[in-house]
């Protein structure tokens, strides 16, 4: 069994996106959460998130999480949005090291960061859902091949 947390700032725009989206691949012995390094438990997902998933046909229920040790502890992958969400759970809980990465490191090789949407148009939403997509697409390809 695959337990996968995304992790970005607020929960609220890129890791809940790509929640939803793992999850409407319906990957079987895959669950999928997220959570915020920064976030304040209990706030929906943002309005520009919301439109894109329900443009996508794409069912979604988010409530922001701060992430916790038993987060941590729990899941067996963690993929962070960005370099600087991998460092602070780094520095926070050491002992994950082997399962913390960020999304396009385990998915795509490099070092980049997903672009926080926050604030932004629909359209921009638009294009990290697309980015998300084709990540997690990557990502499931090297789930599948057992790393």
């Amino acid at each position: 069994m695959k337990n996968v947390l995304f992790i970005c700032t607020g929960n609220t725009c890129r890791s809940p996106m790509a929640e939803a989206i793992l999850k409407s691949k319906n990957q079987e012995g895959v669950t999928v959460r997220s959570a915020g390094v920064f976030a304040f438990d209990g706030s929906p997902a943002s309005e520009n998130t919301t439109i894109i998933l329900n443009e996508k046909n794409i069912k979604h229920n988010h409530s922001s999480k701060q992430l916790t040790e038993e987060d941590v502890k729990s899941a067996t992958h963690i993929f962070t949005m960005t370099e600087n969400h991998k460092a602070t759970i780094m520095n926070l809980y050491p002992f994950a090291a082997d399962k913390v990465f960020t999304l396009y490191e385990f998915a795509d090789g490099n070092k980049m960061d997903v672009i926080d949407p926050y604030g932004g148009s629909v359209e921009i939403y638009r294009e990290t859902f697309h980015e998300l997509d084709k990540l997690i697409e990557k990502l499931l390809d090297k789930l599948d091949k057992g790393q």
